[in-house]
């Protein structure tokens, strides 16, 4: 079963991965605890974000893992951050990144994104007005993500929350085409379009939320409670949380499902050594999907006032 991806830059990409967004910000004791256990069931990709204020209770975890002897060294780590949209200008990009390494403690990322296609004023925060937007210099951002990749502080760089006209855009002017597009995906919003520009684009597509965002602001908590999931759930004897990451992960996509909780993290992992069949894909892919203001989170999506 594969549990690994290859990336256009060469890297591999673990398919199952841990988020790390919640708002309210929690306390970071909580949040090195849970990526520790995390490790200790075997995760190795974990993805968090300037935004988040997880980049330092990660790099704690990483160092109480080496010290544990859970894991060797950080090289067995897939770790991913972001650009927050307050650093989206030339100049600002190396860095950024130089601040969460710094956080992180450690000397590289494995994936460095672009958090979203625009530009906001004033501190990084989650949700923001339409008058903080500014300008948005995909040409010269891109340029400084560039920079991190030759200077080696990211093995990889991409873009998150990226729609297809953004995504042309940057292909255009690109000289290290974007190995990653972060987006939400989950049933009520399968990005079948968006995926299939990717492929074509040898963009690999990354899914947040993937089951839903269950307890953010920015949550569909009616996606583990589809009468669909639900009915395949009971016939195939799983959760209904494990059969929206398999459709994932059998779509190409890796997932990043967030728990902080050690129960649901074990969950998340038991999604290998079995498939969907062929009419049960079928009945998820006929599931009817957000529309307006219900689908309006995602930054890959037409709004624009808040972010993950």
């Amino acid at each position: 079963m594969q549990t690994e991806i290859i990336l256009s830059s060469g890297g591999k990409i673990p398919v199952l991965g841990m988020g790390t967004a919640a708002y309210p910000i929690p306390e970071p004791e909580l949040v090195e605890r849970a990526i520790f256990e995390a490790m200790k069931l075997g995760y190795r990709h974990f993805d968090t974000a300037s935004l988040y204020q997880s980049e330092q209770p990660l790099g704690q975890a990483i160092s109480r893992a080496i010290r544990s002897g859970i894991i060797k060294d950080r090289d067995e780590l897939f770790i991913t951050t972001k650009l927050a949209v307050a650093d989206t200008y030339p100049g600002a990009v190396v860095p950024a990144l130089r601040k969460s390494l710094s956080e992180l403690g450690i000397e590289y990322v494995d994936l460095y994104l672009i958090h979203a296609p625009m530009r906001v004023r004033g501190e990084k925060r989650f949700v923001f007005t339409k008058e903080d937007m500014m300008p948005f210099d995909s040409k010269g951002t891109w340029e400084g993500m560039e920079q991190c990749y030759e200077l080696g502080l990211a093995k990889s760089i991409g873009v998150c929350n990226f729609p297809i006209d953004k995504l042309k855009f940057l292909l255009s002017h690109a000289k290290i085409p974007p190995a990653v597009n972060q987006v939400e995906m989950h049933p009520l919003w399968q990005q079948n379009e968006l995926i299939d520009f990717c492929r074509k684009n040898y963009i690999h597509v990354s899914a947040y939320s993937p089951l839903g965002g269950t307890g953010s602001f920015w949550g569909k908590r009616e996606v583990l409670h589809l009468k669909e999931i639900k009915e395949i759930a009971r016939a195939k004897g799983k959760t209904a949380a494990q059969i929206c990451l398999r459709w994932a992960l059998e779509r190409g996509v890796n997932v990043l499902p967030k728990s902080f909780n050690k129960e649901r993290l074990e969950e998340n992992k038991d999604i290998f050594g079995w498939r969907l069949s062929e009419d049960e894909v079928q009945i998820i892919s006929l599931i009817p999907q957000l529309v307006g203001d219900d689908a309006s989170h995602g930054l890959a999506r037409p709004i624009n006032q808040d972010i993950n």
